[in-house]
């Protein structure tokens, strides 16, 4: 959309749209109806792709996902996309099956595409095709097979999977409704965090097992002497001041042994923070004769801009807690027209704007209270 307005192109009037949950969208632009979506999608309306064959077999065995699109008549042209393949998920994963956690992955991704990035990341099974309302059912199955289920997911469709999962983890930047849903939030975008959660998580259970034997050890020594249990044999009593004095020292060595997590450290202490689409960028401009090329327009690249005036503002914001909450101010903050920049300050309790054009306090208020909390 930004680049048609840059470009001046006037966009066509369309009606009757529609989205078809897991297949694509349909659409009326002066009259015919035109399609956007998966092969299922194309094959359902009566469309053939032959003539775009051989390239889209290319595309799926490099891992691409290919977007369809046609008119009521015949395919107009396709679009090949591919997530990136972070190396941080490659060790990710590597990790979790030296854990002897089977890693499964989920995808409403064709077949040849799902099944080349599960060989290229070594993961165990690859359930593809999947409908976004089926994602809840086939965690199901694996919970019938006897298997403790944990699910990472980051989008709507994700969520009824992460409240059915025995375990759900959100990935941090993914929607509020995912994060909802999960019993665990990972902060960052980096599923290296998923086998920091499983590290922390048996840390804990382990200094959890550790206090209840320190609780235990006085308590099965102190109580039986305090009882008298061990006065007729021995002679022996606990006097109530050196009672008083162990249950402290109990106390102690309890919240002491807790204190142990904080040295806990993650097993991948840095991130693969450069952006990873950045790295692999691939201009891969193919040619397709196709029966009929109408309505071409071609679009040249972006000028270089002017330098432009910044603006910044600051907001004291009352009502943040937590990471999830800073999430949701700058997410808020972010989608105001003109804002460039958003740094939200949990400590401080303010978030500074930067921005391209004056926006009025007004605006920038609302957005905050819409996001549920209350700007100053």
């Amino acid at each position: 959309m930004e680049k048609v307005k840059a470009n001046q192109i006037e966009l066509l009037k369309v009606e009757a749209f529609e989205s078809i949950s897991g297949r694509g969208v349909k659409a009326k632009i002066e009259g015919r109806t035109y399609f956007g979506g998966n092969i299922a999608f194309m094959k359902e309306n009566g469309i053939s792709v032959t003539q775009l064959e051989s390239k889209i077999q290319a595309f799926l065995e490099q891992g691409k996902t290919v977007l369809y699109f046609a008119n009521q008549e015949t395919i107009i042209g396709a679009i090949a996309v591919a997530d990136t393949i972070k190396q941080s998920s490659f060790e990710a994963i590597q990790q979790l099956k030296e854990k002897a956690i089977e890693v499964v992955m989920l995808t409403g991704d064709n077949h040849v595409v799902a099944s080349t990035i599960g060989e290229k990341l070594g993961i165990d099974k690859v359930v593809s095709e999947v409908l976004p309302q089926d994602k809840a059912k086939e965690v199901e199955k694996l919970q019938e097979q006897g298997k403790k289920v944990a699910f990472v997911g980051d989008g709507i469709n994700d969520s009824p999977a992460l409240v059915q999962a025995d375990i759900g983890l959100a990935i941090g930047s993914g929607t509020d409704i995912a994060i909802d849903s999960a019993d665990i939030v990972l902060m960052k975008n980096n599923l290296q965090d998923v086998v920091t959660a499983i590290d922390l998580s048996k840390a804990v259970i382990g200094n959890i097992k550790t206090n209840l034997f320190w609780a235990f050890f006085y308590n099965c020594i102190g109580i039986p002497i305090a009882a008298g249990v061990f006065y007729l044999s021995f002679a022996l009593t606990l006097n109530p001041m050196i009672g008083a004095a162990t249950m402290s020292l109990s106390s102690v060595c309890v919240v002491t042994n807790a204190l142990r997590l904080r040295k806990f450290k993650p097993q991948f202490p840095t991130y693969d923070t450069t952006c990873p689409i950045q790295q692999s960028v691939e201009a891969e401009f193919q040619s397709c004769q196709l029966p009929q090329k109408q309505n071409i327009v071609e679009v040249g690249f972006d000028q270089p801009k002017k330098e432009e005036k910044i603006m910044k503002k600051i907001i004291q914001i009352e009502g943040m807690q937590c990471n999830h909450c800073k999430m949701t101010v700058e997410k808020a903050l972010g989608g105001i027209d003109g804002v460039t920049k958003v740094e939200v300050d949990l400590e401080n309790k303010n978030a500074i704007l930067e921005m391209t054009k004056e926006i009025a306090d007004e605006k920038i208020k609302e957005a905050i209270e819409q996001a549920g909390f209350e700007a100053k």
